[in-house]
């Protein structure tokens, strides 16, 4: 028999006769993988505090190749320094060192994590201006806006929602019992009213601006708020927002700085960033709200179960920084204080990618309750400012 038929048959398994005998010949059975080695994408790694990274693990066969299908599980050495995820993601707690590891049975494989002291944190707030109820008569040269209601400044919102009578400026009630901006719920009623107020550079003049006409890259806004005695449903979701909106007929936003409750039974304050552009800057939003299109960037909660039942009746100072990310880095910063202490805060946001058509220019302060509020009742807000630099609470 020819001698490379001969081979080609036994490569195939076929059955082999010669004139003197007839062979079947059987392919080797395949070999089953099996896990033998896990892999993880850094030994060690360098992140400030409050910052996050997703750490991978690969769990490799005997062949070297991904066993598809197989997920490592991670845990920390010290969760006070350096949190993980059961899928990797790291939060950076407190400056330090610990140890987090992936584990796939008896496979295991550890990264070092060192979490660096924050230094990018703004220095402390100014010396308060005069007591509560009078501070916008006379105003640093950083600040962009005041209103503590004392006088009627509402002409100067590009747009106020009253709410058919629900938000109203009040002549007592406020801070040093002075006139006050009141909201109304009845029950299941959602939405209570808004302010507006348009800062910066806008896409149209129907946003009419109260500072000069400038792209912002940072800003803080501070208000007060209250909630009446024997208040009912935790935080009412919505409290402020900033904005940038990039377009003039549809209100596209390019990213919103949300700080609010977030949901139902949350009785913290959260730092919800979200981007309306992808990481390289391209606009992907097109309409306002446009949740679909967003990059959600990550919630931070409060420290301070601020919408408890022991605090509800009390006077809060709310305090939000954003500092847009520089174009190529994602140094972005969201900060929130509460009655003058940092509460939450991240910085590493990459905001808006290298978009840079407009900076910030709009901050909402706004009472709208998902679902509806459960009871009759109302929430109290004074002392509105936005600035460039650090604000800080009144004694």
């Amino acid at each position: 028999m020819d001698q490379n038929l001969l081979i080609r048959a036994v490569f195939l398994g076929i059955a082999v006769t010669t004139a003197c005998q007839s062979t079947v010949l059987t392919p080797d059975p395949p070999v089953d993988p099996v896990a033998t080695s896990l892999v993880v994408s850094a030994d060690s790694i360098e992140v400030a505090v409050g910052d996050t990274m997703r750490l991978t693990a690969l769990v490799l066969d005997q062949f070297g190749d991904p066993m598809a299908g197989s997920q490592a599980s991670w845990s920390s050495s010290n969760d006070s320094v350096a949190e993980v995820s059961t899928l990797g993601r790291v939060t950076a707690r407190g400056a330090g060192s610990g140890t987090v590891q992936a584990t796939f049975g008896v496979l295991a494989a550890s990264v070092i994590v060192v979490v660096l002291a924050d230094t990018t944190s703004p220095p402390p707030p100014p010396p308060p201006p005069p007591a509560a109820g009078s501070e916008c008569d006379e105003t640093p040269e950083s600040w962009l806006w005041c209103d503590d209601f004392d006088s009627d400044r509402l002409d100067s919102y590009f747009e106020i929602d009253n709410a058919g009578g629900s938000f109203t400026r009040q002549s007592s009630g406020g801070l040093d019992d002075s006139p006050v901006m009141a909201a109304h719920w009845s029950p299941g009623q959602v939405n209570a009213g808004a302010l507006h107020l348009a800062i910066g550079r806008s896409p149209d003049n129907y946003r009419k601006s109260v500072t000069d006409d400038m792209d912002l890259r940072e800003v803080y806004w501070r208000l007060y708020f209250r909630q009446q005695e024997g208040w009912q449903g935790d935080g009412a979701y919505k409290l402020s927002r900033a904005f940038i909106f990039h377009s003039t007929d549809n209100w596209g936003q390019a990213m919103i700085a949300h700080v609010w409750s977030g949901g139902p039974s949350n009785e913290h304050l959260v730092l919800d960033p979200a981007s309306g552009t992808d990481a390289a800057g391209n606009v992907m939003t097109s309409g306002y709200n446009d949740a679909g299109n967003m990059r959600w960037l990550g919630i931070r909660q409060s420290s301070t179960e601020i919408f408890a039942e022991e605090h509800r009746g009390e006077w809060h100072c709310v305090e939000a920084q954003v500092r847009l990310n520089e174009a190529g880095s994602e140094n972005g910063i969201f900060r929130l204080w509460i009655d003058d202490e940092l509460e939450a805060e991240t910085t590493s946001l990459n905001w808006v990618g290298a978009y840079d058509d407009y900076g910030l220019n709009a901050v909402f302060v706004e009472n709208y309750w998902n679902g509806g509020s459960p009871a009759d009742q109302t929430r109290y807000i004074d002392n509105f400012v936005v600035s460039t630099e650090r604000i800080g609470c009144n004694p």
